[in-house]
Parts: C-alpha cells; structure tokens; sequence
C-alpha cells in the first residue's frame, strides 16, 4: 500500500529539500496504532522542520508535522479502534517522529486523543497545537486567579496562530483582550476576533530602565518573549500573571525581579508538548466549548502538501495569519 507525504531530505552538504512523494506502508515508523489523515496545520516548529530542522530533526528522510487528525485505520492497543476519529499534538512527532504532513500516521497510542465532541477533524487542525496551547494558557491565567472584570487581558503576537485563537476565547469568555500585532492590516481581523483594543508592537517592544510602569494588565498570553516580555512584566497588576508560550521575539528575558516582589506577578511556563493525557482531554473539551466556531471559521487558511515548503518559510518570517488547515488529501 502506498500514500503520499511531504518528505524532507538532506544532501550530502547538509542542504534540505522538500517534496511530496510516494511512499510505502513498510517505511512507517513502528507505532501500534495507524491512522488515516485528514488534516493538519502549520506552526513555528514545522516552518523549522519542513526548512533547515532548527535542531529539531535528528533523522532524514523526515515526515514533518507536528500535528494532525484523521480516521484509525488499524490498532494493537486497546485504548483506540478502527474508525475512532483522533488528534494528535505534541510528544516530539513530526521532529524526531514521522509526523501528519502524510496520508497516513503511525504512532503511538498514548500521544493520541479522542476527537472532542463538537469539533471536527478540519475543526481540530484549525486550532493544532497553536490553538492548544492557548486554552492551556487561558486555564493557567485562570487558576491563578484571572476573573472578567478585572481588567484588560493583553494578548501578545495576536495576529498569530496562539494568539489568535486566545483572542477569540478571551473574547468570547467575556475578557476585553488587548491585541498587540506589529501588522496594522491585521486589526480588523483582530477586531473581528473580539479584541477591543489593538496595541501597536512598538509601544511595548522594547525595555526601560524603570523595572515598573503603571498598572495595566489583569492578564497576558505571551507568544513573544524577549524584550517585549520583560516590557510585559512590569506593567502586570499586582497579583496578576503572564502565561508565556514561546519566544517569536527571542529567548533571552532582560528583566529584572521588581515586579515579582514587588507586585507579586506570576510567570507562567506552558508546554503543550509532553502534556500528560489526563490534562489534554479537558483542555480539548473546553477549546470545544469556549472557542466560537464562527471565529475559528475566520481564521482559516487552507493549503495543501505542496503548498507547505512555501507555507514553512512564511511562517518563519512572521507572514501567515491565523490557522493554516492542511488538507493532506487534496
């Protein structure tokens, strides 16, 4: 049996390529359950994989695809059946496992999750790991004590696959969310999303040397890191928080701990990858729940295999908006 598939190979240079072709069941990694894909996505990590890997990749040829949904075909693991519709995000596949930018997925059984009741697999691949992560963010902002009505709930890198999705369970939850997008083109986007206010990148991209500002923020998802981060930080409220989600504006944090002492401000690290099965399930059924559809629909980019070689290095440059849907049969 055969199946197409976006294959990433290296030269003898270490330069890469990659291409869809045809490949064979019996070069599917050795997982106990096989599925047949419908649909993926696009983020960071496959913009890096798809192109020169990042460090990601350890092996070539390569699948690339850090997530996908679609159909079990066969399983040796009692836990899924022929039929059951699954997502799958995280647990390192499409980086050091062949991933869903494939007709067909072999894995296994514990990365996967039952498709939630109200999504569909298109739905699914239009929130991937992006939109996952953001409901983990808005859980962990709400734990640690975030209601409505307690002010303005800053959304960093909005116009991005995170922080688009967070804009519209935000908004739809009842928080005003702040946006804060580098692209004036994408405000009525983010507008239409739910933000209320939009906020020019350059206002908060860069530090001072006052460790705090005046009290702004009841909240922040943060997809940038860097020095807007640090920014962030000393314009939280007192007791709020910042969950932080990646680092599209760098890994270093030149901040200072005032604002943690001082106003008890809490940084919030969320990984989506390694999450245990027991936290994914009611993550996935509250992004069911609390993301309107309507919004999601508006998010969607659809591509193809082919279009992905094309779609990696876009997203690497900060050029695509909103959610890519995949459709790997098309």
């Amino acid at each position: 049996m055969s199946f197409k598939a976006l294959l990433v190979e290296k030269d003898d240079e270490g330069k890469t390529s990659a291409s869809v072709q045809t490949l064979e069941d019996s070069q599917l990694p050795d997982g106990d359950v096989t599925v047949a894909v419908e649909y993926s996505t696009v983020n960071y990590k496959d913009g890096l994989c798809v192109g020169p890997g990042g460090g990601l990749v350890r092996n070539y040829p390569h699948v690339p695809g850090i997530d996908f949904a679609g159909t079990v075909l066969s399983s040796d693991n009692d836990k899924f059946k022929e039929g059951d519709k699954v997502v799958l995000t995280g647990w390192r596949v499409g980086e050091a496992w062949w991933g869903g930018y494939s007709q067909k997925a072999c894995v296994k059984a514990e990365w996967l999750v039952p498709l939630p009741d109200g999504l569909s697999t298109k739905q699914a691949m239009a929130v991937g790991t992006a939109g996952f992560t953001a409901m983990l963010a808005v859980m962990a902002l709400e734990n640690h004590g975030l209601k409505t009505g307690d002010g303005p709930v800053l959304v960093t890198g909005a116009a991005g696959g995170v922080g688009s999705v967070a804009t519209a369970i935000l908004a739809n939850l009842g928080y005003e969310v702040a946006a804060v997008t580098g692209r004036p083109e994408t405000a009525d986007y983010l507008k239409d999303l739910g933000a209320a206010t939009i906020v020019a990148r350059e206002e908060i991209n860069e530090t001072v040397k006052r460790p705090l500002e005046a009290e702004s923020w009841a909240g922040c998802i943060d997809a940038v890191g860097g020095a807007m981060l640090a920014r962030v930080l000393g314009q939280m409220k007192y007791g709020s928080s910042v969950a932080a989600v990646g680092l599209a504006g760098g890994a270093n944090l030149p901040a200072t701990v005032i604002p943690f002492l001082l106003r008890g401000v809490n940084l919030l690290g969320i990984d989506s990858v390694m999450q245990p099965f027991e936290n994914r399930l009611p993550a996935w059924q509250r992004v069911a729940e609390s993301l309107p559809m309507d919004k999601l629909e508006s998010m969607i980019q659809p591509a193809t295999l082919a279009d992905l070689p094309e779609l990696g290095s876009q997203i690497l440059k900060g050029q695509v908006k909103g959610r890519v849907v995949v459709d790997v049969n098309a």
